[in-house]
């Protein structure tokens, strides 16, 4: 159950040192979902105009990467986020227009790698996209769905992003989302548009976006860091909530206006019947977790034996499809 994280800052804000404080603790606390590795992506809001593969990450048994691509700079390691930030990063954070990252709970592809750790750069038509992502979907459906170049690493998430990375319209977009097959919350960035952040709930991963009194929007996957983050530093939030199961949100600031919702859909999430587990909620309090679950509104599929195909859907509540 890996973590999320996240800061679109607006131009107008008054501190933005606050903001940058604000992203490290969410960085902290998500270690509590995830500490086989993690990474932050910082965007220099300057636009990509054309797409080109991304540099490794490192080879397996290498434990630390720095890499500059073209727009953004991505630091990731083995190991906690504590362990893979470093104070000279601080001075090109407060700069950072888009700044998010991850903290990784390996579910599918080696720990050690560091090509399966986010956040991750992936090539697109155009200039590709920065993503994080915190689940576990059906790898091998979604590439049958979706015509997929061969992938760098072996995580499920890099062939979700792959799909997305071609999508140009939110119709497009909510379609690969409603192909998913399993657990999945979603962060990215395309390239090309630095200045708009892409997030996502499918199925049961959770995901809360908050909105502070100087107009910057935060994500993270537990509402709670969020009371945390305002026990520890300066930043004030005007409002947080928890994204609906199935939601779709499209951020994006500009230098005349406070970052805000640009768009928003809606798309009927599926789940597997074992996904619904409580390892979901790692790190809510009761409360949160239980005002969660009562909101569940994804289908579950259950596989036919013979063919692997998905069998009969069960109703869009949470529960699981009756056999």
């Amino acid at each position: 159950m890996c973590g999320l994280f996240g800061l679109l800052r607006s131009p107008l804000a008054a501190h933005p040192a606050w903001a940058s404080d604000a992203l490290i603790t969410l960085g902290t606390l998500a270690e509590e979902r995830g500490t086989d590795s993690a990474g932050v992506a910082l965007l220099t809001g300057r636009p990509v105009t054309a797409g080109r593969q991304a540099p490794a990450a490192g080879e397996l048994g290498e434990r630390y990467s720095d890499l500059s691509h073209d727009g953004c700079r991505v630091v990731k390691g083995r190991g906690p986020f504590s362990a893979v930030w470093r104070l000279d990063l601080l001075p090109m954070l407060d700069h950072a227009p888009v700044a998010f990252g991850h903290t990784r709970w390996a579910t599918q592809g080696s720990p050690h790698l560091l090509d399966n750790a986010s956040p991750l750069v992936v090539p697109g038509p155009v200039a590709g996209i920065v993503a994080t992502h915190n689940g576990d979907v059906e790898a091998g459906e979604l590439r049958a769905r979706h015509p997929l170049p061969p992938a760098a690493g072996t995580t499920d998430s890099e062939p979700i992003f792959q799909a997305l990375a071609g999508c140009r319209d939110t119709g497009a977009i909510t379609a690969v989302l409603a192909s998913l097959v399993g657990r999945a919350a979603l962060a990215w960035v395309d390239r090309d548009r630095p200045d708009r952040v892409h997030l996502a709930r499918a199925a049961l991963s959770p995901l809360a976006v908050a909105a502070d009194t100087e107009h910057n929007l935060y994500w993270a996957s537990n509402p709670r860091w969020f009371r945390d983050v305002e026990r520890h530093t300066r930043v004030r939030f005007a409002t947080a909530v928890m994204l609906r199961e199935g939601s779709y949100l499209q951020l994006g600031s500009n230098p005349a206006a406070p970052s805000r919702v640009l768009d928003r859909a809606d798309f009927t999430p599926t789940a597997r019947p074992w996904d619904l587990d409580d390892r979901v909620w790692t790190g809510f309090t009761a409360a949160d977790r239980e005002r969660d679950r009562a909101g569940l509104r994804h289908r579950v599929v259950r596989r036919a034996p013979s063919t692997g195909e998905p069998a009969a859907a069960g109703p869009g509540t949470g529960e699981f499809a009756v056999a």
